[in-house]
């Protein structure tokens, strides 16, 4: 890939084409985070191995299904995320929903922030028997991520090629040395959690597809970059894979120890200063990752800022947000997401493959796509209702957010 030309608003070209295996391998990356690990520890305490399995199973296959569609829509029209919205939603009309997508990016930037300071805390602590004050730590890391993310990120990417396996192969000894005894697996699957916890199997699930809905709708500006339609299926198994198998390794070593925390998971099993070292590059790079995301995304927004500038505004955002301990509110963030922006997807699916017959020429593009707008706006009420129980549909309101934007769409688009 040009390392000068991300080709924002513009079809890539051929000599930046790459393999759909390398893309595999970001993607899983991105699973392999703090935030990540976290929630596969706390559904699997809260639910038990067996019905965290199944919710980690369900939401692979829901995520999977509409990867595998919006990595299609990328490949095909060469064009990036934000691009492809303008087309259902207008190009005024997409700012708006870029700026959604911009909010969702800076609040796991904030809980990643968070996350890392508490196992930077938590490492100091358990080893060299000081506490320091874990506001100091969220702003000096926030420093430190904003400051190489303007002046480093390729490097960090490459960083990141090489930190992700070692991760992979370290958790992998981790879990081997949690179910070291022959009586421990049958010990994990009969684990009882408190049935006062308040979380059930739809529950689990609901967050699980709540903390990757913004993969299949991002989906192009990975794909866009693949060779063809048959190598940009092979890049889904980053979700298929990496991100089941992070769950997996948190939810096991979670329940051997009795805890939520990585850091404390390591220290019982001997393995502190190693985990650390290896969480924190990884966290680095996928928190960088994220910075970069939501400055890209909202200088769609606000085009006359500087990208420095940007950047240096959203991490204080992100540290604010940091500060007053958003991660305390991560289940009820992953759950509203669920209401907002699955429907994103259903109509910009239909948009490619109906409306426009998969070919997108840039001419076409209005200042406002009302019918879209008007199509996410209504969805998007109703899930909310859905999901406060003022009335029910399908029981999901992921699903009738999904669901509805796309029966919008074609019934407002039918005549067309």
């Amino acid at each position: 890939m040009s390392e000068n030309n991300q080709y924002t608003t513009s079809k890539v070209q051929a000599k930046d084409f790459t393999s759909g295996w390398m893309i595999a391998l970001v993607l899983a990356g991105m699973g392999f985070s703090l935030p990540i690990m976290y929630l596969g520890a706390e559904i699997a305490l809260s639910v038990g191995l067996k019905e965290a399995l199944i919710a980690y199973s369900i939401s692979t296959m829901i995520l999977t299904v509409l990867c595998i569609a919006t990595t299609i829509v990328g490949n095909r029209s060469r064009l990036s995320t934000y691009m492809i919205l303008r087309f259902p939603f207008g190009e005024q009309g997409a700012k708006i929903i870029n700026f959604i997508i911009g909010l969702i990016l800076l609040g796991w930037f904030s809980v990643a922030l968070e996350l890392l300071a508490q196992a930077i805390q938590a490492t100091g602590l358990l080893v060299f028997d000081t506490a320091f004050p874990l506001w100091s730590i969220v702003v000096f890391t926030s420093i430190f991520i904003t400051v190489t993310t303007i002046y480093g990120i390729r490097s960090l990417e490459k960083l990141a090629n090489i930190a992700v396996p070692l991760l992979t192969v370290f958790l992998g000894y981790a879990t081997y040395k949690a179910l070291g005894q022959s009586t421990v697996v049958t010990n994990l699957w009969d684990y009882a959690p408190d049935p006062n916890n308040g979380m059930s199997l739809f529950d689990a699930t609901s967050v699980l597809i709540g903390s990757s809905i913004l993969v299949p709708i991002l989906m192009a500006d990975f794909s866009r970059f693949i060779y063809n339609d048959k190598q940009s299926l092979i890049a889904v198994l980053g979700i298929i894979i990496g991100t089941p198998l992070f769950l997996i390794i948190s939810a096991i070593t979670a329940i051997k120890t009795g805890e939520v925390d990585i850091i404390k998971i390591m220290n019982s099993l001997g393995l502190i200063l190693p985990a650390f070292v290896l969480l924190f590059v990884s966290t680095w790079v996928t928190n960088a990752s994220n910075l970069y995301s939501t400055v890209l995304t909202f200088s769609t927004v606000e085009t006359t800022w500087k990208f420095s500038t940007m950047c240096i505004v959203t991490s204080v955002l992100g540290t604010l947000l940091a500060l007053f301990q958003f991660s305390d509110y991560l289940f009820d963030f992953l759950d509203i997401l669920g209401v907002f922006t699955p429907s994103i997807s259903a109509i910009y699916l239909l948009d490619f493959f109906w409306l426009k017959k998969q070919q997108y020429d840039l001419a076409e593009i209005q200042p406002w796509g009302i019918k879209g707008l008007i199509s996410w706006g209504i969805s998007s009420t109703i899930a909310l209702c859905t999901y406060f129980e003022v009335f029910q549909l399908t029981h999901a309101h992921f699903l009738d957010s999904f669901l509805i934007a796309g029966a919008c769409y074609y019934l407002l688009n039918k005549k067309s």
